[in-house]
């Protein structure tokens, strides 16, 4: 293992996770000259310790990870865990403005940028009207009539990034020079031989990364798929909190179903549309699914949609990668399963929140402890999603997870749907972090968990063998599969998370609950 090569695979792995990502180098474009080399190792310097503890234990097989990651995966996982952790934290304008940085478009990938159109004012006021009385009849559904509906956003335009995969490039390929975006999408149709449509929605736990930062996961779903995704530039918190990216994957939803006069594509039917998402991305999937499922339950399955009265249809499916269900990380895996994730374990994060800087967009006025949603809906279940009531009538459900912080919410949700009639595959990958195909594209569990996944894409829309539901445990290494009983994936039950999110907003750790 080289000093580049840990060098390349610890900033690039780290600008994903949205790590603090030493200032001296970029987080999109690894350096490779001496110069760049030194600044970097001497940005590990304070690492070393933690370096050669890892090595030791590691080499020893004495370390949590030894069995399950090769050393250089678990050197990077450890840094990982420390620059998303720093001593003296950036501010939140800071961080985002850090990790504002693209990187260039080149390789085996399409990119077209299209922004579906701000829709009239009377579906803005239609659409304002469904998430304020959906929020508002959900929490009574919960007896919880104190919560007030929060003040609406603006209903605006929602820009994206078409992607495909080109198969004839290089990985240096550039896009074509003097295309328009409309004839770079044209090109790119030349190339898409599935019928799926994923619409995509990036991780960064509501706050950070951009479809620019998440390219190669929506470029290998479209290769894996042979169809295309709309990755979506949805709005981010501090300055757009809860319901503001959700109400933007509506808009984007709506959008590619019901397209504008000049929009690149044709009306893609409901049942070539998938939901996916990574983290943050998967619970807006989550969210979506769960506004739909209520419209769906409550009679409200059409909307004046730009002049016209349009269904709203469930699409194909969902497919999640890590998906983040609880936004009060209660679960008893945000404490057990933290030797083997980089994500910080909850008391650890909020004694580094407590470190950081003031600045202009947080903390918030007035002020609230989550930089995503207001206090009194953290238990929302279009925040936190694993308290939705029911999951009855959803489309078929794929859903990836690693012994990660978000493990036990992810395996109850799974086992939740499957009880209310929902199709469902979920892949647990032993020692695996969060969203580590993302992080870790080199690993041969990555390629498997991108099988997968985009495997499951694929299935739902063109049809294949696989009906039923399938509770999978992939071993590291081997890649073996061992198949689950569905009433064995979690002993988890709703009434007990309730009270243990609860009393975590109370101050309480999870290990007294």
């Amino acid at each position: 293992m080289t000093t580049t090569t840990l060098q390349e695979e610890t900033l690039t792995a780290a600008s994903l996770a949205g790590g603090d990502v030493p200032p001296t180098v970029s987080p999109t474009k690894p350096p490779t000259s001496d110069p760049s080399t030194y600044k970097f190792l001497k940005a590990m310097l304070p690492h070393l310790p933690l370096l050669l503890r890892t090595a030791v234990l590691h080499l020893l097989r004495l370390s949590p990870q030894s069995p399950y990651l090769d050393l250089k995966t678990a050197l990077i996982v450890n840094v990982l865990r420390a620059y998303i952790n720093p001593p003296n934290p950036k501010t939140i304008s800071e961080t985002k403005q850090f990790l504002n940085r693209f990187p260039s478009i080149k390789g085996k990938i399409w990119i077209s940028t299209y922004t579906i159109p701000t829709p009239t004012p009377e579906t803005q006021s239609a659409i304002q009207t469904i998430f304020s009385t959906a929020i508002k009849t959900l929490s009574l559904s919960r007896h919880d009539p104190s919560v007030a509906s929060p003040t609406m956003p603006d209903v605006k335009s929602v820009e994206g990034e078409w992607t495909g995969y080109r198969a004839n490039a290089n990985s240096e390929s550039r896009l074509p020079s003097g295309l328009s975006q409309r004839e770079l999408y044209t090109e790119m149709m030349k190339e898409v031989t599935g019928k799926s449509t994923t619409l995509y929605f990036h991780g960064g736990a509501y706050w950070l990364m951009d479809p620019a930062t998440h390219r190669p996961t929506t470029k290998t779903l479209a290769k894996v798929t042979g169809g295309r995704c709309f990755s979506v530039r949805y709005r981010l918190a501090p300055e757009d909190p809860f319901p503001a990216a959700v109400m933007d994957g509506l808009v984007a939803y709506l959008g590619l179903l019901y397209p504008a006069e000049g929009a690149f594509h044709d009306p893609i039917p409901a049942g070539e549309i998938v939901f996916a998402g990574d983290s943050a991305g998967g619970n807006l999937c989550l969210s979506l699914l769960q506004l739909l499922l209520h419209l769906h339950r409550t009679n409200q399955k059409t909307i004046l949609w730009n002049g016209q009265t349009v269904d709203i249809p469930l699409p194909a499916g969902l497919a999640l990668n890590s998906p983040w269900t609880d936004v009060t990380h209660s679960s008893p895996s945000c404490v057990t399963n933290a030797p083997f994730d980089y994500l910080p374990e909850p008391s650890i994060l909020h004694s580094a929140e407590a470190k950081r800087p003031a600045c202009s967009i947080w903390p918030s006025t007035p002020q609230r402890r989550h930089i995503y949603v207001s206090d009194d809906l953290m238990t929302h279940p279009l925040v936190s999603v694993v308290l939705a009531d029911s999951w009855e009538g959803a489309p078929p459900v794929y859903i990836c997870t690693g012994w990660e912080l978000l493990a036990d919410e992810d395996k109850y949700l799974a086992k939740k749907m499957w009880e209310e009639g929902v199709r469902v595959r979920l892949e647990e990958y032993e020692g695996m972090p969060h969203c580590f195909g993302l992080i870790f594209p080199g690993l041969k569990e990555a390629r498997r968990c991108f099988s997968g996944w985009g495997g499951f894409i694929k299935d739902v829309v063109e049809g294949g063998e696989e009906r039923g539901s399938r509770f999978l445990t992939v071993r590291a290494g081997s890649l073996e599969e061992v198949e689950r009983k569905g009433e064995e994936v979690s002993k988890e039950r709703g009434e007990v998370i309730r009270r243990r999110m609860e009393g975590m907003l109370r101050g309480e750790s999870v290990a007294k609950l």
